[in-house]
């Protein structure tokens, strides 16, 4: 009889173990199957936030917990979307190899320098010194020929005045890249061409050998792109600054690849985006590819604001025990795990989507009305809190209801647990809504890493930042960013003692193009005679 108990109790063991494994797997499939439907739905079905009303006649099996100031938060929901879904209208939607490269293109510009302060009688000329460098005009390479022109004395026993020397020649002019052949229009050229218009430097080499340039190397290309970011680089440290002095960033990451020359292989590092949204600055940060809550912390220690950002927990981590920093989710990634939830309860996941939508809305008849903050914090809190009131005691009702594997679960839990922080964008009209202006700016990254694939190394990575923090802030200005490059690369060279305030001069939202050659006036003399009109 004790064998027959004991295999009696195995077998009641092997039983729940048994159907513990099945229930497993039943959760797990039911899971898949919903991620399928999702992405199904994603690539061939309707993308619209439309979503059918939730029935309120559903019967609540949790009627008898429900909070007591449940009516009153229902009263001010159904007065508040009452006004909310009134209709509105429709959305609207080097030598040798230098002299390869140069020898097919016309010298179509001719800058001539002559040193100042010569005195005829004492003076004749002598030579000249001719340095040819290379320009782009779209659709078009050619050289600029920059004639210095050499003084000596005129009587072999005479002397130089005390000011002066027996052979008078004017300074060089400063170019982007010491005794380089590329001026700012050719490196302006090639920055757009790779990181605006995603084309790779391999790409860049054939367009510029149909333009005539003959014998260009990649390593060539890439040592221009070098130096190119190191005169930028004062540029990115200023705006870096500034964009930390305001009170309110919104901040996002994404992946580049970057190779890892011990491993031998490409690795997925993490690119930092930080954009001051008022002032419509964008900074890209790289730190050796880390994306831990640290970088960001140090990043912006010494932020006194609003901080919006995604639900990643390195948010919540890094400004835990900072007073001065107020976190502010984003709904467009609350939505999202509702939108995902519908393919397994759709009722419930539309419940939620339904009030979200009434929540854009009312930003968009903001909009439309072009709202003061003070106005749009006014009509938010006469319409949007309400309806995050209910939906917060919607899901703090419904929650218990479901388990946190289920899709719907995962949703309600991802927007109760950042609820609070959410609720943020009420105290103040400058606040967005969702994160969707950052997730902007990083958009031009995923599109290069699908052109030129990787960066180099760590530092490759760090001067991707530069450039692309710049060309980011040049379009949130609508400022040309061929025009400011071809004016900044040119004037960087004569920036190197700059102050921080002559730096943010030149940065996209101060910038004005400068009417003359940045070249100093007690240098030399410049004549231009240029034929690129011609």
């Amino acid at each position: 009889m004790a064998k027959i108990a004991s295999l009696s109790e195995e077998n009641k063991k092997q039983q729940e173990a048994h159907k513990k494994v099945v229930d497993d797997l039943m959760a797990q499939i039911k899971k898949l199957t919903a991620q399928l439907a999702w992405l199904n739905r994603q690539f061939f079905g309707r993308k619209s936030e439309k979503v059918d009303p939730y029935d309120p006649n559903y019967p609540d099996l949790f009627a008898d917990m429900l909070p007591e100031n449940k009516q009153e938060v229902d009263a001010a929901y159904e007065q508040a979307v009452e006004k909310v879904d009134k209709p509105t209208r429709d959305d609207k939607k080097q030598k040798r190899r230098n002299r390869v490269m140069q020898e097919n293109l016309p010298i179509l510009k001719t800058t001539v320098i002559e040193p100042v302060g010569i005195d005829p009688t004492k003076y004749k000329k002598i030579g000249e010194e001719r340095t040819l460098v290379t320009h782009l005009k779209p659709g078009m390479l050619y050289n600029e020929e920059i004639i210095r022109v050499k003084y000596g004395l005129i009587s072999n026993t005479s002397l130089p005045d005390a000011d002066k020397k027996g052979v008078m020649i004017a300074p060089m002019p400063l170019l982007p890249i010491y005794k380089g052949i590329a001026a700012a229009s050719l490196l302006s050229e090639i920055l757009l061409q790779k990181y605006a218009y995603h084309v790779p430097f391999y790409r860049q080499i054939k367009q510029f050998e149909h333009l005539g340039m003959k014998g260009l190397k990649e390593n060539t290309i890439d040592g221009w792109f070098k130096q190119a970011m190191e005169l930028l680089r004062p540029l990115h440290d200023a705006l870096k600054e500034e964009v930390l002095k305001a009170d309110y960033v919104q901040v996002d990451e994404t992946t580049t690849n970057v190779v890892d020359h011990d491993k031998k292989k490409a690795s997925k590092e993490y690119l930092w985006m930080v954009r001051a949204v008022m002032e419509r600055l964008v900074l890209f940060h790289y730190e050796e590819g880390s994306r831990a809550g640290r970088v960001i912390q140090e990043l912006a220690k010494n932020l006194k604001g609003y901080l919006q950002c995604d639900g990643y927990a390195g948010y919540e981590t890094a400004f835990r025990a900072n007073p001065d920093v107020h976190l502010v989710n984003c709904m467009a990634h609350i939505r999202r795990k509702f939108e995902a939830a519908r393919t397994e309860s759709k009722d419930m996941a539309d419940h939620a989507l339904q009030d979200i939508q009434r929540l854009y809305r009312i930003e968009r008849a903001c909009d439309d009305a072009g709202c003061t903050p003070e106005k749009r914090k006014a009509k938010r809190q006469e319409l949007a809190k309400p309806i995050m009131d209910s939906l917060k005691m919607w899901m703090e009702t419904e929650g218990i209801k479901y388990s946190e594997s289920s899709l719907i679960g995962q949703a309600i839990t991802y927007a109760y647990t950042r609820w609070d922080n959410m609720m943020r964008y009420l105290e103040d009209g400058r606040i967005k809504i969702d994160n969707n202006l950052a997730e902007n700016e990083i958009r031009p990254i995923t599109l290069g890493r699908k052109n030129y694939l990787f960066c180099g190394n760590h530092e490759a990575a760090k001067n991707m930042s530069v450039i692309c923090s710049l060309l980011a802030t040049c379009k949130a200005h609508e400022v040309n960013p061929r025009e400011y490059l071809n004016d900044v690369i040119a004037r960087m060279p004569y920036m190197q003692k700059a102050t921080h305030e002559q730096l943010v001069e030149l940065l996209p939202h101060r910038w004005k193009p400068l009417k003359e050659n940045p070249y100093p006036k007690d240098w030399g003399t410049i004549t231009t005679t240029d034929n690129t009109q011609q």
